[in-house]
Protein backbone atom coordinates (compact mmCIF):
# COMPACT_ATOMS: atom_id res chain seq x y z
CA UNK A 1 0.00 0.00 0.00
CA UNK A 2 1.00 3.66 -0.76
CA UNK A 3 -1.02 5.92 0.55
CA UNK A 4 -0.15 9.58 2.58
CA UNK A 5 0.95 9.31 6.48
CA UNK A 6 -1.78 12.13 6.97
CA UNK A 7 -4.41 8.95 5.49
CA UNK A 8 -3.43 6.45 7.45
CA UNK A 9 -3.08 8.81 10.92
CA UNK A 10 -6.54 9.43 10.31
CA UNK A 11 -7.62 6.09 9.45
CA UNK A 12 -5.95 4.78 12.71
CA UNK A 13 -8.70 2.52 15.05
CA UNK A 14 -5.83 1.88 17.45
CA UNK A 15 -4.68 4.99 18.10
CA UNK A 16 -0.76 4.16 17.07
CA UNK A 17 -0.02 6.71 15.03
CA UNK A 18 -0.63 8.87 18.04
CA UNK A 19 1.23 7.32 20.38
CA UNK A 20 4.14 7.25 18.52
CA UNK A 21 3.92 10.66 17.70
CA UNK A 22 3.43 11.07 21.95
CA UNK A 23 6.56 9.47 21.90
CA UNK A 24 4.98 6.32 23.67
CA UNK A 25 5.88 3.98 20.92
CA UNK A 26 9.68 4.27 19.56
CA UNK A 27 11.15 3.15 16.07
CA UNK A 28 7.35 3.35 14.07
CA UNK A 29 7.65 3.65 10.46
CA UNK A 30 7.01 7.63 9.40
CA UNK A 31 7.19 8.45 12.38
CA UNK A 32 10.76 8.56 13.97
CA UNK A 33 11.64 6.10 11.51
CA UNK A 34 11.86 6.24 7.82
CA UNK A 35 9.17 4.83 5.19
CA UNK A 36 11.21 2.73 2.86
CA UNK A 37 9.26 1.54 0.09
CA UNK A 38 9.79 -1.49 -1.91
CA UNK A 39 12.36 -1.52 -4.51
CA UNK A 40 10.68 -4.54 -6.57
CA UNK A 41 6.84 -4.23 -5.93
CA UNK A 42 4.95 -7.30 -7.40
CA UNK A 43 1.89 -4.89 -6.93
CA UNK A 44 0.81 -1.25 -5.56
CA UNK A 45 -2.16 -0.02 -3.94
CA UNK A 46 -2.24 4.11 -4.25
CA UNK A 47 -4.62 6.96 -4.53
CA UNK A 48 -6.15 7.62 -7.68
CA UNK A 49 -6.66 11.37 -8.88
CA UNK A 50 -5.89 11.81 -4.74
CA UNK A 51 -8.72 9.60 -3.78
CA UNK A 52 -8.31 6.45 -1.63
CA UNK A 53 -10.05 3.22 -3.55
CA UNK A 54 -12.85 1.26 -1.50
CA UNK A 55 -11.66 -1.44 0.93
CA UNK A 56 -13.31 -3.36 -2.20
CA UNK A 57 -11.68 -2.19 -4.74
CA UNK A 58 -8.27 -2.60 -3.04
CA UNK A 59 -9.28 -5.65 -2.69
CA UNK A 60 -10.03 -6.16 -6.03
CA UNK A 61 -7.00 -5.14 -7.35
CA UNK A 62 -4.96 -7.61 -5.33
CA UNK A 63 -7.60 -10.67 -6.45
CA UNK A 64 -7.13 -9.50 -9.98
CA UNK A 65 -3.36 -9.81 -10.16
CA UNK A 66 -3.16 -13.01 -7.56
CA UNK A 67 -5.13 -14.33 -10.44
CA UNK A 68 -3.71 -12.69 -13.34
CA UNK A 69 -0.27 -14.50 -11.86
CA UNK A 70 -2.19 -17.93 -11.49
CA UNK A 71 -2.10 -18.18 -7.68
CA UNK A 72 -6.05 -18.44 -7.91
CA UNK A 73 -8.47 -19.55 -9.94
CA UNK A 74 -11.86 -17.44 -11.36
Amino acid sequence: MNMPLQLCEARDPKGLYKLARSGKIKGFTGIDDPYEPPLNCEIEIKQENGVCPTPTAMAGQVVSYLENKGFLRS
